[in-house]
């Protein structure tokens, strides 16, 4: 039945946790530190990628998922570090999906998954069982002649329904992996596609650990499952998924104002020392340089060359001397 209602109830804890949410998103995007931070970014990236695919048993340790993509030589099992490069390749290309696009999940699914299962890209062929890291049947997947009719459903349902991306957003995930369209790599794909269609409401999620999150509290994720399969409707892991969400706004606005009040790089700690010596004097010169950053002359130099050019002072002559006040 086309745009039929996935089974849920909307709860007061799923009203609160999105409010929550909202205004913890307009926190971190008001800082712009995520957006204007492109080693916090990646580092989330790697984060993401490592927690994702820790939750299905890659042993590689978020130290080796950084060698890897650094291009290092890392001593592990290739299918492991196959998984760890196909994953950055797709969420590199996050911005190009449509996520209500079924060529989209398969093409997805497609480079997720290259060289490491039979059936990639396309949907399974054959009945599954869908267990959880330590072996327990959860479920039953879809059978296969009915799996590419429930996905576009489901992703019209999704495209036209009018209920909070947040919460449509964690419904997707729960019937996504319901029906487990795949032969492998379903978790994966399902938690990409949860990320790309929050990233398409706030473009910060693109960027946000939520799978790290997920790793941490594996047995909630899958008791949360199993809750919502004996329940027959997805209002646990809904719940659930959105505790998960705000938990990983609140780590990365930790990080962020970490990194903005007691981690600042070398040269805006050298523009804050001379703003604040030129709010009490009426210029400065290359030996207050070299006095206040502890720089040689050439060092001063350069950067007073930098501040000019940026605007931030500008040089004068005073006597015999050249020096530099604010504009």
């Amino acid at each position: 039945m086309r745009n039929k209602k996935p089974p849920f109830e909307i709860t007061n804890a799923m009203i609160d946790h999105v409010a929550e949410i909202a205004e913890l998103v307009g926190r971190l995007t008001s800082t712009n530190q995520l957006s204007a931070n492109p080693t916090l970014r990646r580092t989330n990236r790697i984060r993401t990628i490592h927690g994702s695919l820790a939750i299905e048993q890659n042993t590689l340790t978020l130290e080796q998922v950084t060698a890897v993509l650094n291009g290092k030589q890392v001593l592990a099992p290739p299918k492991d570090i196959a998984e760890v490069k196909n994953a950055y390749e797709i969420y590199e290309r996050l911005d190009e999906l449509d996520p209500y696009s079924v060529d989209d999940l398969l093409t997805a699914h497609g480079i997720m998954t290259r060289g490491l299962v039979d059936e990639s890209g396309v949907f399974r062929s054959k009945p599954v069982g869908v267990v959880d890291p330590k072996g327990h049947v959860l479920h039953f997947g879809t059978l296969p002649q009915y799996v590419p009719d429930l996905v576009m459903e489901l992703l019209e349902w999704m495209k036209n329904s009018d209920v909070h991306i947040l919460i449509r957003s964690c419904v997707f995930h729960y019937e996504f992996e319901l029906i487990h369209p795949f032969a492998d790599g379903n978790g994966r794909v399902g938690r990409l596609w949860h990320t790309l269609l929050l990233s398409k409401w706030s473009p910060a999620f693109a960027w946000l650990p939520v799978e790290s999150i997920i790793q941490d509290r594996q047995q909630e994720y899958y008791a949360a499952i199993n809750a919502s399969n004996d329940a027959g409707e997805s209002t646990v892991f809904i719940e659930f998924m959105l505790s998960a969400i705000k938990a990983s706004l609140i780590d990365a606005i930790s990080t962020s104002d970490e990194m903005s009040d007691g981690k600042m790089d070398k040269t805006t700690m050298r523009w804050e020392q001379i703003k604040k010596f030129l709010e009490t004097h009426p210029y400065i010169m290359n030996a207050d340089i070299r006095a206040l950053c502890g720089v040689s002359a050439a060092t001063a130099n350069r950067i007073f060359s930098s501040l000019v050019t940026e605007g931030k002072i500008i040089k004068i002559r005073n006597r015999s001397h050249w020096v530099y006040r604010l504009p």
